[in-house]
């Protein structure tokens, strides 16, 4: 099962005429835009990583299985906010912080705030985040 959704990818150019199959097109990876919580290095900075912090971490990797794409696309938008934030603890109004640029990602939802609530939740029940109480978060990397 593929869990890439649209903006963590770009279109490369379609195969020459020429070539054995000619008009494919593919994409890259844009592993830059790929949250934190989604990578796993094997190898970083020269230094191999531990299989037990491997393992660990492929097991916090599918609690981002989502079969809807569009709310895969919320998910990661709530991700890439959250990792902008400095420090792990951060609050509901940072969170807001972000409504603009939510706003312009998913112009159809009328809701945004309601909807970052909801994407903490479900990362909260999904073991990705802490819930503090009385608005504040703890990111779980």
């Amino acid at each position: 099962m593929c869990n890439f959704i649209l903006q963590l990818t770009e279109k490369r150019k379609p195969l020459s005429k020429n070539a054995r199959r000619a008009g494919w097109t593919g994409c890259n990876i844009l592993i830059s835009k790929v949250p934190e919580q989604g990578r796993i290095r094997i190898v970083d900075n020269g230094i191999v990583t531990d299989a037990a912090t491997i393992v660990d971490k492929v097991s916090h990797g599918k609690a981002l299985e989502i079969l809807d794409i569009n709310a895969r696309g919320w998910v990661m938008d709530i991700l890439i906010c959250m990792n902008m934030l400095p420090g792990v603890d951060f609050s509901l109004n940072d969170m807001y912080s972000f409504e603009d640029w939510l706003k312009q990602k998913h112009p159809q939802n009328n809701n945004v705030k309601p909807k970052i609530r909801q994407q903490l939740q479900m990362l909260r029940d999904k073991g990705l985040v802490e819930f503090l109480g009385n608005g504040h978060y703890r990111k779980i990397v």
